[in-house]
């Protein structure tokens, strides 16, 4: 397990409306990879003079604050395509459960059971044979918890800094606070709706996007930038929406370019 295995299964699950197989213990592999990485920036900080300006400790750092981003990515992604397995199966549809993790495979099994209890619930309030203002059994149970601990979710939500130089995935010396996708959208007088899953409007990447026509937005000064973190679905000022990911190459209206440019999210070409 590494970054480029994260990304990639991210981009999968991205591009398909149905889970992806993974491996019953993919959230367990991930979380050890993570701290392996936190051992060996230990070891680092150890072994520097001046454990904040050295480049491995930060390179480090980098690399561990954006896998856990990467994971909670794929995390949100799958939970509602899981969800919507679990109506469909609650339903007496089939629902597809092949893929699932441990977790997740627990929290399917879960929902498809308080499901089918509220709605036993539902008629039997209706046909006058249950109390409306109570609740189902289940109803006050223990909630099954994430795999993804909360504590390690991103300050601020998005795929954050790319440490990984060799894959071109930032062009970054050293990491800033990286906005959230919402705040960045708001930044550029934008909105996000559902940054795992809202394609641009004719279903382009950020990079055919840039070799499409300008149509429409003559009026609106533009400028190239090359993106250097993961923003996410951005809704520019000429109306179009952009899917802004890390090394794509972009013409955006210069409302929204010069906000991604000074949060140090994209440089101009």
């Amino acid at each position: 397990m590494n970054l480029e295995d994260l990304r990639a299964v991210r981009s999968r699950e991205r591009a398909s409306d149905s889970l992806q197989d993974l491996r019953d213990s993919f959230y367990e592999e991930v979380a050890d990879y993570i701290q392996s990485r936190k051992d060996e920036r230990e070891r680092a900080a150890e072994a520097a003079d001046d454990p904040f300006s050295s480049g491995e400790v930060q390179t480090l750092t980098d690399e561990i604050e954006t896998a856990e981003q990467v994971a909670e990515a794929i995390y949100e992604r799958r939970m509602g395509k899981l969800v919507k397995q679990a109506s469909l199966a609650a339903a007496g549809m089939t629902g597809d459960t092949e893929g699932l993790t441990n977790e997740e495979r627990r929290l399917y099994d879960d929902l498809v059971a308080r499901i089918e209890e509220n709605k036993s619930h539902v008629l039997d309030v209706l046909a006058g044979e249950a109390d409306a203002r109570e609740e189902p059994a289940s109803a006050s149970g223990d909630a099954t918890p994430d795999p993804i601990d909360a504590s390690h979710a991103n300050p601020d939500p998005g795929d954050g800094p790319e440490p990984d130089r060799d894959a071109a995935d930032t062009g970054e010396p050293t990491p800033s606070p990286e906005p959230d996708e919402s705040s960045a959208a708001a930044a550029m007088g934008g909105g996000l709706d559902a940054p795992e899953e809202s394609p641009s409007p004719d279903g382009a990447s950020g990079d055919e996007i840039a070799d499409g026509d300008d149509e429409g937005d003559a009026g609106a000064e533009r400028t190239t930038v090359r993106i250097t973190r993961d923003v996410g679905d951005v809704f520019g000022v000429d109306e179009r929406q952009y899917s802004l990911e890390a090394e794509d190459v972009v013409v955006l209206p210069e409302e929204n370019a010069k906000p991604l440019v000074e949060k140090d999210a994209a440089e101009e070409l």
